[in-house]
Order: C-alpha cells, then structure tokens, then sequence
C-alpha cells in the first residue's frame, strides 16, 4: 500500500477534482437554462440543489463513517458524483437535473466529509493548519478552473460532462490503491459523554460553535459575491463584462495567501489569524464602499478581500479541530459542512433584501455588518471556549 504522504496528496487531488465538477456545473447549467428559456428566478433557484443535497446527507454521514471507515464513504461519494455528471446529457429535463443536482451535492458531501475528517484526525496539531490550507487551496483551484468548461459549450452541449465525469473517474480510481482506516470515536468516547449523533452534534455545537462562524460567513461571503454584487453593480452603472472580472479575483487571489495564512494559524494560533484577517476585510469592504464607482479600486478590493477572507474556511475546519477531541471530529467537519451551505443559502437572499429595502446604502455594508458580528463572536469568545476545553482536558 501506498505510503501517508501520497495518501494525503490522493486525497487533495480528490478535493481539487470536486472543486471543478462544481466550479463548471454552477455557470454551465445556469447558461443551458437560460438559453432554454427558464426564468433567471427558477433558474436562482435550481441552482441551490446542490446545497439541499448537502444538508439533506449531512445527518446521515457520521454513522457510516463509523462503521466503513473513510474509503468507502469517499468511494461511494465519488461514484455519486461521476454517475451524476454522466447522466446530464441523457435528458433534459428541469426537475430531473435537480435532482442530478441533489445527487452531486450528496456525492461532493460525502467526499469532502470523508476526507476532511481524514485529513484533520491524521495531522498533528503544529501541521493542521498547513494540511487544511492544502485543502482549501486545491479546492479552490478546482472551483476556479470549472467554469472555463463553458467554452466548449459551442464545440456540443455534452462534451464538458462527459470531460468533466472522465476526469473525475481517473482521480477517484486511486482510491482503490490506499488502506482503509477508521475514525477513532470510541478512544475518549467517556470524556466526550456523547453517545448518540444528536447528543455529539449538541456537544460539538456547545465546544466549537465559534470555530463554526468562519465556514457560514465564507459561505454567504461566497455566494452574496457572486449572486448579488453583479446585481448591485450594474445599477451603479458598471458594465457586465468588467464585472465578470471583477468577481474572479475574489477566489483567484486567495490563492496566494492560502498556504501562509494556514501555516501562520499554526505558528501563532487560529484565533489571532482569523481576527486579524477579518479585521482586515473588514476595513478593505469599508473602502470599498467609498470607492465602489472606481473599477480599479473594485479589482483591488476584491483581490485583496481574497487574500484575507479566502482562507476563511479552512482556518474555520483547523480551529473546529483544534477545539473539539477526536471523537467529536466526524460531527464538527459534518457541522462546518452545514454552516457553509446555510450562509450559501441564506447569503443572496439577505444580500437581495438589503439591497431592495435600502437602495441608496453601498452593499458593502452588509458584508461588514457581517463580518463584524464574526469577529466579535471570535474575540469575545473564543478564549473562553479554548479555556473550558483545557481545563475538560486536563480533568479527563
């Protein structure tokens, strides 16, 4: 069998190739739709079929993961996924692309589940936040990456599924070379005092709720930048086509930042890197809002917004871990899961709501009014947090 290091990079690779399925399925539907016909509000809708799938599995994953260990689950989610993609062309049909939708969400959560929880059981506390880092950078990349399949949309309609479920197909095939292993849910099961996944899911919430912040914002930061701020945009008189760059640098730019942010939680802990970062958009987004009619200073923005906020998620994932015991990880990677598609569902609506109730109001506001509430939360209390779990520690 394969060694951990290469283990680690199978499992990264996986991540990149789940990235891309849904970098290219968001705008490669959205423009079939269109062309189709379907209404842009049924087509916003359809869209979120792939977040309904995530939260309809999440409660169901901790069990399996348990008694299968991680390979399967990881398996399981990728055939889901690949199976899913190569069913797209067979028909044309909007309720049954949804559901296709639904099936890729469950597949991509049931891969990402498994191998986050893989990756932050196996690494060491003084590595976490670079391995995670990894995470969020391949996943990233991926993401950025998909949309490009749009461009051979006039080459046939079929090709980037059918490209997309090969690629898939190759990475997901070297799963078969690693050694199924277990999560380790019993070994401090008595210091968890939580048996059932209810009562672990309570545990978690009351342990690492503040480390679940930073996934939920990411998630509406994600999708009320995406969603939304076009909208906003093109009533502040910018043109489509510079928006459409604009938006990218967000994600494009936090990959520059994603390995040293992670390394630095590392070094000087998550806390004071996620409070320095969101103080830091928070500052960016206000600037934004006095320079929004300057498209220089929205590409400027938005890289640098990237660079500070794109970590937000797997700073998120290694603060979970560092918070909660072994035996809690399944529930916490299955929660962060959870919070990132809740503020990805709830993110265009408030963005929508704030921008028709107060129209004269820059939309940037409601991105810090948000990121406020977070860094508040993080400083208030998360020594708090860090401190009951040492001293629970240190009783057990």
């Amino acid at each position: 069998m394969i060694s951990n290091n290469t283990r680690f990079w199978i499992l990264i690779s996986l991540v990149a190739i789940s990235g891309f399925s849904q970098g290219m399925l968001l705008p490669l539907l959205a423009i079939i739709l269109e062309q189709s016909g379907v209404p842009s509000s049924v087509n916003g809708l359809h869209a979120t079929g792939l977040y309904i799938g995530v939260l309809i599995a999440s409660p169901f994953m901790e069990k399996p993961l348990q008694k299968l260990g991680y390979k399967p689950i990881i398996i399981i989610g990728g055939l889901l996924v690949i199976t899913s993609l190569t069913l797209f062309p067979l028909w044309h049909a909007l309720w049954f692309w949804f559901v296709l939708r639904l099936l890729v969400g469950i597949g991509d959560h049931m891969l990402h589940f498994g191998t986050q929880t893989w990756i932050t059981s196996t690494s060491a506390p003084d590595r976490r936040g670079r391995n995670i880092a990894y995470y969020g950078l391949f996943f990233s990349i991926g993401f950025s990456l998909g949309p490009m399949m749009t461009r051979l949309l006039s080459v046939h309609q079929n090709l980037p599924f059918f490209i997309a479920a090969g690629m898939c197909l190759l990475v997901w095939s070297g799963m078969f070379f690693i050694r199924n292993e277990w999560a380790d849910t019993d070994s401090d099961i008595n210091t968890v005092g939580a048996k059932s996944s209810i009562g672990r899911f309570i545990k978690t919430w009351k342990l690492a709720w503040v480390a679940l912040l930073a996934p939920f914002a990411y998630g509406i930061l994600e999708s009320t930048l995406h969603g939304i701020f076009p909208i906003y945009g093109i009533r502040l008189g910018h043109d489509v086509d510079i928006l459409s760059l604009v938006i990218p640098c967000f994600a494009a730019a936090s990959l520059i930042t994603q390995i040293p942010l992670g390394i630095l939680s590392d070094r000087i802990g998550r806390k004071k890197v996620l409070s320095i970062a969101i103080s830091a958009g928070i500052l960016i987004f206000f600037l934004a809002s006095q320079l929004e009619n300057s498209v220089v200073w929205l590409f400027i923005a938005f890289a640098l917004a990237g660079m500070c906020l794109g970590s937000l998620f797997s700073l998120g994932i290694s603060y979970m871990a560092d918070l909660l015991p072994r035996a809690l990880l399944p529930a916490g990677n299955i929660m962060c899961g959870i919070a990132f598609s809740l503020g990805s569902i709830t993110g265009p609506y408030l963005g929508g709501l704030f921008i028709e109730v107060f129209p004269g109001v820059s939309f940037f506001y409601v991105v810090m009014i948000m990121l406020l509430v977070v860094l508040v939360a993080i400083v208030s209390k998360g020594n708090k947090t860090l401190g009951k779990l040492k001293q629970r520690h240190s009783l057990g």
